[in-house]
């Protein structure tokens, strides 16, 4: 036989695009639209409906960027439609490329009652089926003119990302507007062509069942009439009944396809317009479900569910009904689907007390699984934070976006530095906007990575970011390929049936150790400072407040600031979403994201001062407030008394050749004329800190343009060109007199350092002031170590992980910038150095060699270099534009515990109160490896004092925790504070209770009082 099959295939092309799609809807009449535009802001729905619109026809231009302009449709169904299904059809000007990237709309009865949103892909609006005729249409349209940020020449610099510099220029120009018949059979039959079609694409060409499809689809276009579609449609779909019945191999791939919208919280539109954009998902899917009795929806962000409930209550009680059925999935169990990388030990446990709180409070339902499919990689610390809130189970699918390594699994245990491990699974149809096209379906088969032990893959199912969610095109293509000869099988469940159904056919799945590295995205750590410096401040702020405030309730009848402080801690979390923490948002989300962490810290530092003041009553002794876990200066952790003396002080004197020395009894510090450390030595040890011909404190800048994703990304090619910043407008005595104050200026910006040795501490603190105004160039600050390490550890949550300092792999070679939290740290046997800092995430590590003192032989240099600034121009033109602080320290001769107990110091400085006494500390243990991340009054408000722990060394610890006051009963429990049943009460004396931690073991104890 001659082979015709291409024939065929753009044969199905044309006729599809020129002839069935469009006899779907074979008769329309225009309707009658107005317009009013709102000024400003949103308004509230019964104003929107009241104002009185202005006619407009389709062609007009509408929308200035982030405005919102209220459409009302008028009509009447032509008589002669009697007894046909009747739609609307509302183009507000989509692009259908560009679903979730575009203008929006919410529509609306007259009374308010929301009916579904208006998205690039989902512009229908269902009026009678079947249509009586006659009937009075009257439609309203609340629609969001967001401008298009990402465009198709992507990451080019515009202004539109903020209102304040966006302009008016209207960005959209209305389309069409009617009312039209709907013919199902038509629409049926395009369903069935789409599918049989992409399946055809998908098999291989030699394949007998590629043949049987094809003439299948040649006969029923043979019975279509082009000049009839719709009298011939159904005729048609007969000759397709053979190929579309046939079942799937037993050996078929099997795929759990679940109805999602991956909506981020805040990226390429702001904070409020999400609240709209989940309105409007959230009614396109409760509506779904009703049409469709097999599709399943799974929502996650409980901040996202609070939204709704808050701002749109009728949406709410569709939303509560759906979930009450069981078809309306809460998922995740996390406040938003946030950054892991660097929210800090006590964020990341509260992303999941907040998250599965509210879905155990609004619902009753505990989420099993974490659903982070979006976010930029994850901490070796979460699968202990994910056991610990009660759940077992991970899904993400962003690790297909690693640019240098292939995943080598999609379903396996992830284990933690603790050795928690947790069952995780990476959709391999590598998307969370699945649409169930062919290829996707194929492609998820096709590259699964468990072949011959398992079967089982997730597909996350709809257009995200308020493109719309699941539309009914999805569910009729999953409909029939439930059981599709040729292709995976497909069925509605939620992530909890997966779940279940992939642990039971897997139940020995290999094991990925450490962290899951993110190849991509690096950048993240490093862009819009400011936001990652209000984040680590309201991190330690927070510990603080509870700790404080705790004390003085149990002390002094203090009111506890319960709802104050769980509306302050759900700020934190929204803030630590995976756009805005990591600074890929546009401008204005970032510009009050930095507004919020201003107002954050003025109410929490209002509640410690109070606490404070409470505790330490009227009189004239100065106290020191000592809220770090470790004891300093002799004032206990958690206490507060007068300060032991200072040791004898630091000595400043000049240095030959020009600079400075800096010396106490601990360490000897030479910073040259250039401003720049060349020797830190650590007096007891006899050991020199910085590496032989080199100098630490040197800010190095790069060039910095990736290949795409501006804010998010820095390709390693930055390296390859390099500026070291040696030249110093001024290195002079600080005002002090025992610093050193260095001033630089390069290009368009200028450094102010101070570098202060501390009496009686062997710490080198480097307070650094950067007027930034560069663009796209990567500043970073060098410390090249006179140390020969294979690894380094990098603080994480509740403990710390290890990364090579070398490349022997490609695996080693991608982490060339990676996440650390207070600190880094390296050590030979016996001697290390460590690197804190207050407000700093990224940073690189690299070994080189320099020429050693015997013949032949070589040393080792191993630099730490802290990433400061960036300056991408996408998605926000501005990118840290302006004045930025910054304090690191340099801690030679430190051990791991060392470098713990400086990381926590270089984040919660002293606080001093005049008072009559010194406060005893609420919680104490006698184990500095032992360390409390939180003291709280337990969240339900009975008084009972919660204590958090972890064990921070790496090794095995034993300790004894003792309460400052009367405890009658101790329970272990959960993040949730909640009684781990399975866990045994440690023993306890009184107040005296026995701990025993293995290494970076989480503990949270119930003390009742």
């Amino acid at each position: 036989m001659h082979d015709d099959r291409t024939l065929v295939e753009a044969r199905l092309r044309r006729v599809l695009d020129e002839r069935i799609r469009p006899a779907v809807y074979p008769e329309s009449v225009p309707l009658d639209v107005a317009v009013w535009h709102a000024p400003g802001e949103p308004v509230p729905v019964a104003e929107g409906l009241a104002a009185e619109p202005e006619p407009v026809e389709a062609g007009a231009r509408w929308g200035a960027p982030w405005g919102t302009s209220w459409f009302r449709v008028t009509g009447t169904v032509p008589g002669t439609w009697a007894g046909k299904t009747v739609e609307a059809l509302l183009d507000l000007g989509f692009d259908e490329n560009m679903p979730g990237f575009q203008c929006e709309g919410l529509v609306y009865r007259p009374d308010g009652t929301p009916v579904k949103g208006l998205n690039p892909r989902n512009q229908w609006v269902r009026i009678a089926a079947p249509a009586a005729g006659g009937e009075e249409v009257r439609l309203h349209i609340e629609a969001a003119s967001n401008p298009v940020i990402l465009d198709y020449h992507p990451f080019l610099p515009t202004p539109l990302g903020d209102k304040e510099t966006a302009g008016s220029e209207p960005q959209y120009t209305l389309a069409r507007m009617d009312l039209a018949v709907f013919d199902e059979t038509v629409w049926q039959l395009v369903m069935d062509l789409e599918v049989l079609g992409e399946l055809m694409a998908e098999l291989p060409v030699d394949s007998a069942r590629r043949y049987d499809v094809l003439r299948a689809v040649e006969r029923a276009l043979d019975a279509v009439d082009l000049q009839d579609v719709n009298g011939t449609a159904a005729r048609a779909r007969e000759q397709l009944t053979g190929v579309l019945s046939a079942p799937a191999v037993p050996s078929a791939h099997r795929i759990s396809a679940v109805g999602h919208a991956h909506i981020d919280s805040a990226w390429l539109w702001p904070l409020r317009e999400t609240v709209r954009k989940v309105a409007r998902t959230t009614s396109n899917m409760t509506q779904l479900i009703e049409d469709e009795p097999e599709f399943v929806f799974a929502m996650s962000q409980a901040q996202q569910w609070a939204w709704v409930k808050e701002h749109r209550p009728e949406v709410w009680a569709r939303v509560k009904k759906a979930v009450a059925d069981g078809r309306f999935v809460p998922a995740g169990g996390m406040w938003v689907e946030s950054d892991t990388n660097m929210p800090g030990s006590e964020a990341m446990a509260r992303q999941f007390v907040h998250g599965k709180r509210f879905f155990l409070d609004e619902f009753g339902i505990e989420n099993e699984e974490a659903w982070l499919p979006d976010t930029f990689g994850f901490a070796a610390g979460l699968p202990q934070i994910i056991k610990a809130a009660g759940s077992t189970w991970l899904l993400t699918q962003k690790i297909s976006w690693s640019r240098t390594n292939t995943f080598p699994h999609h379903t396996f245990q992830w284990e933690g530095i603790d050795g928690t491990r947790i069952f995780t699974h990476f959709p391999p149809v590598d998307t969370y906007n699945c649409s169930m096209k062919g290829s996707e379906v194929a492609h998820a088969a096709r590259n699964f990575k468990d072949k011959g032990r398992a079967r089982h893959s997730l597909a996350p199912t709809g257009w995200g970011d308020g493109g719309g969610g699941t539309t009914r095109e999805m569910v009729a293509k999953a409909a029939r390929l439930r059981d599709l000869e040729g292709s995976a099988t497909v069925v509605w469940e939620t992530p909890r049936a997966f779940f279940r159904k992939a642990e039971a056919e897997y139940p020995e799945p290999p094991v990925w150790v450490g962290e899951l590295y993110l190849e991509l995205h690096r950048a993240t750590l490093t862009s819009q400072a400011r936001t990652k410096q209000g984040n680590r401040r309201s991190e330690h702020l927070l510990r603080e407040a509870e700790l404080w405030a705790a004390t003085a309730t149990v002390r002094t009848g203090f009111p506890y600031p319960y709802e104050e402080l769980d509306r302050i801690w759900k700020t934190v979390l929204l803030h630590q979403f995976h756009d805005i923490l990591p600074g890929s948002s546009i401008a204005w989300v970032h510009r009050e994201a930095r507004a919020t962490y201003e107002r954050v810290a003025a109410e929490l530092n209002g509640i410690i001062d109070a606490a404070q003041r409470a505790l330490a009553g009227d009189g004239d002794h100065e106290l020191v407030f000592n809220a770090a876990p470790h004891t300093r200066a002799g004032v206990p952790a958690g206490g507060a008394r007068a300060r032991r003396p200072v040791p004898r002080g630091t000595t400043l004197t000049d240095r030959p050749g020009g600079g400075h020395v800096l010396a106490h009894d601990l360490l000897r510090v030479e910073i040259d004329a250039r401003g720049l450390i060349v020797s830190a030595y650590d007096i007891e040890a006899d050991r020199e800190t910085v590496a032989p011909e080199a100098a630490a404190n040197l800010l190095q800048l790069h060039p910095d343009f990736p290949n795409m994703w501006d804010a998010w990304d820095v390709d390693e090619f930055y390296r390859n060109t390099v500026t070291d910043l040696t030249d110093a407008d001024e290195v002079s005595a600080g005002a002090d007199g025992v610093s050193v104050r260095i001033t630089r200026s390069f290009g368009d910006s200028r450094v102010t350092q101070v570098l202060t040795l501390p009496p009686g501490e062997r710490r080198l603190v480097i307070d650094t002031e950067v007027d930034w105004h560069e663009t796209e160039k990567f500043l970073k600050l060098a410390f090249p170590l006179d140390l020969h390490a294979e690894r380094y550890a990098s603080e994480t949550q509740f403990g710390h992980a290890y990364r090579p300092t070398h490349t022997n792999t490609s695996w080693e070679a991608a982490k060339f910038e990676a996440c650390n939290h207070r600190f880094v740290h390296l050590e030979e046997p016996g001697w290390g150095v460590a690197v804190v800092n207050d407000s700093t995430y990224g940073h690189d590590v690299t070994r080189t060699v320099r020429p050693g003192r015997g013949r032949g032989t070589t040393a080792t240099v191993t630099t730490v270099r802290v990433s400061l600034l960036r300056a991408p121009r996408f998605p926000d033109p501005e990118t840290d534009q302006g004045v930025h602080r910054f304090r690191h320290a340099l801690v030679p001769g430190a051990s791991i515990a060392d470098a713990v107990r400086e990381g926590w110091r270089i984040n919660l400085p002293e606080r001093r109160l005049t008072g009559a006494h010194e406060i005893a500390p609420l919680v104490t243990v006698d184990n500095d490896a032992v360390v409390i991340t939180a003291v709280k009054l337990a969240d339900d408000g009975s008084g009972d004092v919660v204590v958090r722990f972890h064990e921070a060394h790496g090794g095995r610890a034993r300790a004894t925790l003792t309460a400052g006051f009367r405890v009658s009963d101790v329970t272990v429990t959960d993040l949730l504070e909640r009684p781990l049943g399975d866990t045994d009460a440690p023993a306890r004396e009184g107040e005296r209770i026995a701990v025993r931690l293995r290494p970076f073991e989480l503990v949270t104890l119930r003390l009742r009082r």
